[in-house]
């Protein structure tokens, strides 16, 4: 990597130990702006008053209330505005849910930064550095902007949030700038925001802050995504215009009712309003947009982070992964898993030749494993100074290490591919075939296989040269790859699932197959194919074959198979890491790109990071995304369950000529409930270890007849029960504030009762939100002076009893009919259209 310098950012003698003067910072503060690499933006609080202020009811209120003041009803009107305090807390709490994920963030970034300013070191905030400061970074530290590393020794740093190196990578400071007015610097002289340094003390002078940072750029291009509405939102957004249009037409119908029915336009209006306000359907957006916040959240927790809101819904629908094998399904990193050394040679001896021709710098993956071995097996670690090294090549397939090893005496180490090694050696044809046998066998099991073998030399007539014969044949050494913890298990939740597992790899088949079968991938028996063999099956018949693994395979036969995949109805995950997978991570329906080793590139074209790189972590992410599907269909019934006998009884009654059986109070009360209890009792989280399969559906309806058989039948006995308690109390000649109470309290007994049965109280949180929402309504009822308060009386005994008939009319049918409905889903047949899908049994 190589990024420009401009030169006119730096001051005179920017090479030297001198920092700015206070005159200089607030010149360039003036032209470059804050360092604000996350960006402007508002207060959290700020902004989240600023989207409650767009919630519906919160006008609503503000009329209401100033409608009661104009009328003389002060203590109506002071209780109207009142109920805005709970409302806008608890909007302001729920956006602050919304937002945890990107808290992430935060821990990336420096907050303060040590600066040499006016001849001294000072200590300032972050965003106050400025283009031209000379900062010091201690080890441990992270960089609070993009500079040119002037001072130090033994830098490393930790660039893995910027460029997906997951090692530490070596800097340098830069002794001169190249000439031009631009020049191009190389990334080793380069601190970045972001980033952390490992080891050392950096004097970096700054050239980028704030947004022009390499971080900032990322964060600027992750705001510009197109977010597309997804299967979800188009069937909610059909489903609120439909209630819409329904509550528009009743209160026109109601106001122009009773206008006739010689109350008044004031009773008119207070009616209309009142009923538009209950079946005023905004629960539905909002619920939507919080359960994909809190799905963020959640998927954060989980190691993935999450770039849109709506890929949480993706990946609830995908029904086919096509992952990448190394460091995904694999750790990434080989190890010695076999020493088979020849007659006469020892394991330590075998290991000693390996780690003898292996090198620490370059940080090869073999060599480290080498050397990791023998740090394990060899009493310790050979020590004699090197003389010479060949290294490895592609044509020579071998490396080879000349050390001194005693007086007047060299020894030649080579390791390398087993063929190469072996035409080096003397031996035997039936010692080779025997030798060619055991490769054979380690080669099936999708081993690394390299051979080792040494030479004595003379050193008084060694010239220089690397030996090419009479080598000892040693042995072999075997590496591999191990598979992570717990992606075994992950693979067979998959596929219990029935949800479709693509290994895409460009290791060699054999390799590719060894690690199916050890994954369980594809059963006893994966199917393999090469990149080549698919892209031709590929062009003869435009369908993906039964394919559990693809082997050297090249970035265009992945985004093939990806494009072909999504033909054929499979909604898609694809894993990438690097620039090359770029093309099947935007075509994929959800790319995921890996966070401990990808590429910025990668990242920008991806809208879900694995922070961890783990299979398991992708599978956790899927179970999270179905289950909102769950939880939010859980939502949405209660929602309906709730407001059906609400408008129904608010539009009916005062349609029969009888008073308003709801005041604005009580809707304003009744939302109090309702909002949190959907918003907050419905948040399972997904149970580890039962992945659900997505069932399909046709895509112009978000309910089943089952369901909204069970919504109309369940909600329209609660809307009798209410009538006929309501008429009861009316007919005795029991005051109307008393059969509002009667109608109130059905409604909140009715509300926790529904919630307890939808959630089964499976949480913490569905348990306190039902007792809370009893518990805390019950004094308004019953004490005398709140329930004045409120325009209610207290209930008695034989009240009571008919809110418990009321109650009971609906929900016992509903316990009856639950197990009904769960049956009509669970016959459906596997997704494959790409429309949402609900399931109301557990996941």
């Amino acid at each position: 990597m190589r990024v420009l310098v401009p030169v006119n950012r730096l001051p005179h003698g920017w090479e030297e130990a001198r920092g700015l003067d206070a005159e200089e910072v607030l010149a360039r503060r003036a032209r470059h702006g804050l360092n604000d690499v996350r960006g402007p933006s508002l207060h959290p609080t700020g902004q989240s008053l600023r989207d409650a202020s767009r919630d519906p009811m919160l006008w609503f209120l503000v009329g209401t209330s100033v409608l009661y003041f104009a009328l003389g009803e002060r203590v109506e009107g002071a209780v109207m505005l009142l109920a805005l305090v709970p409302l806008l807390g608890m909007d302001v709490f729920l956006h602050h849910r919304t937002r945890a994920s990107t808290e992430g963030l935060r821990g990336r970034l420096a907050e303060h930064a040590t600066v040499l300013r006016d001849g001294r070191e000072v200590e300032v905030p972050a965003r106050d550095v400025v283009p031209g400061d000379l900062m010091r970074v201690e080890a441990g530290g992270q960089f609070p902007a993009d500079g040119l590393v002037v001072r130090g020794q033994g830098l490393q740093a930790e660039e893995s949030p910027l460029t997906g190196e997951s090692l530490p990578v070596r800097k340098r400071p830069l002794e001169r700038l190249p000439p031009g007015a631009e020049p191009a610097v190389d990334g080793m002289h380069w601190g970045l925001a972001g980033t952390r340094l490992l080891t050392g003390t950096a004097w970096v002078r700054v050239v980028y802050t704030g947004a022009e940072t390499l971080y900032g750029s990322i964060i600027h291009s992750a705001g510009q995504e197109v977010r597309a509405r997804t299967p979800l939102q188009h069937a909610v957004a059909h489903l609120v215009a439909v209630l819409v249009g329904v509550a528009g037409a009743l209160c026109a119908v109601l106001a122009l009712v009773r206008w006739r029915q010689g109350f008044g336009w004031l009773d008119a209006l207070l009616s209309a309003a009142t009923l538009g306000v209950a079946a005023l359907p905004e629960e539905f957006p909002v619920a939507l947009t919080f359960f994909l916040g809190a799905g963020v959240y959640r998927l954060a927790r989980r190691q993935a982070l999450v770039r849109q809101a709506v890929s949480v819904e993706n990946i609830g629908r995908v029904s086919c992964v096509c992952s990448d094998k190394t460091g995904t399904l694999t750790e990434g990193l080989l190890r010695v898993t076999r020493l088979l050394p020849s007659p006469g040679t020892s394991r330590q001896a075998l290991l000693r030749t390996a780690v003898l021709a292996s090198r620490e710098e370059g940080r090869d993956p073999l060599d480290v494993a080498l050397l990791e071995a023998g740090a394990r097996e060899l009493p310790e670690l050979p020590g004699p100074a090197r003389e010479a090294t060949f290294p490895f090549t592609e044509e020579r397939r071998r490396e080879t290490a000349v050390v001194r090893q005693g007086p007047g005496t060299l020894l030649a180490a080579v390791k390398g591919a087993p063929e190469r090694v072996l035409e080096l050696c003397e031996l035997t044809p039936d010692a080779r075939r025997e030798w060619a046998l055991r490769l054979d066998a380690l080669a099936h099991e999708g081993l690394k296989v390299i051979a080792c073998a040494s030479r004595t030399l003379d050193a008084a007539h060694w010239h220089g040269g690397e030996p090419e014969r009479g080598f000892d044949f040693l042995g072999l050494v075997a590496c591999e790859d191990p598979v992570r913890a717990g992606v075994e298990a992950a693979v067979r939740e998959c596929r219990d699932a029935g949800l479709r597992t693509v290994m895409v790899t460009g290791d060699h088949p054999r390799t590719a197959l060894a690690v199916a079968r050890r994954l369980g991938l594809g059963g006893a028996n994966p199917q393999v194919l090469t990149g080549a063999d698919l892209e031709a099956r590929l062009a003869d018949t435009g369908t993906v074959p039964p394919v559990d693994v693809v082997a050297r395979a090249l970035p265009a036969q992945k985004y093939a198979l990806v494009k072909a995949l999504r033909r054929q109805g499979e909604v898609v995950a694809a894993t990438g890491d690097g620039v090359n997978d770029v093309p099947a991570l935007q075509a994929a329906d959800v790319g995921i790109a890996m966070g401990e080793r990808g590429t910025r590139s990668a990242r920008e074209a991806s809208s879900i990071v694995l922070l961890n790189d783990d299979f398991g972590t992708l599978v956790r992410a899927i179970a999270e995304g179905r289950q909102l599907f769950s939880n939010l269909q859980r939502c949405f019934l209660y929602l309906l369950l709730v407001h059906i006998p609400l408008v129904s009884t608010a539009a009916l009654l005062p349609l029969w000529g009888q008073p308003l059986l709801y005041l604005p109070i009580h809707i304003v009360w009744l939302e109090l409930i309702i909002h949190p209890t959907a918003m907050l009792a419905f948040q399972a989280a997904a149970r580890p270890g039962r992945l659900a399969p997505v069932r399909a559906r046709p895509a112009a309806r978000f309910f089943s007849w089952r369901e909204w058989a069970l919504l109309t039948g369940v909600g329209g006995l609660l809307a009798c029960g209410l009538v006929w308690a309501y008429a009861r109390c009316l007919s005795e000649g029991q005051d109307v504030e008393r059969a509002r109470a009667v109608a109130m309290a059905s409604l909140i007994l009715a509300s926790a009762a529904f919630a307890a049965v939808l959630t089964r109280l499976r949480t913490r949180t569905a348990r306190w939100v039902c007792a809370l929402s009893l518990g805390l309504s019950a004094p308004l009822i019953q004490v005398p002076a709140l329930a004045a308060l409120v325009g209610l009386h207290p209930l008695h005994a034989r009240d009571g009893a008919r809110v418990l008939v009321a109650v009971a009319a609906a929900l016992v049918p509903l316990l009856l009919a639950w197990p009904w409905a769960q049956g009509g889903l669970s016959r459906g047949r596997r997704w494959r259209t790409g429309q949402p899908t609900m399931t109301l049994g557990h996941p």
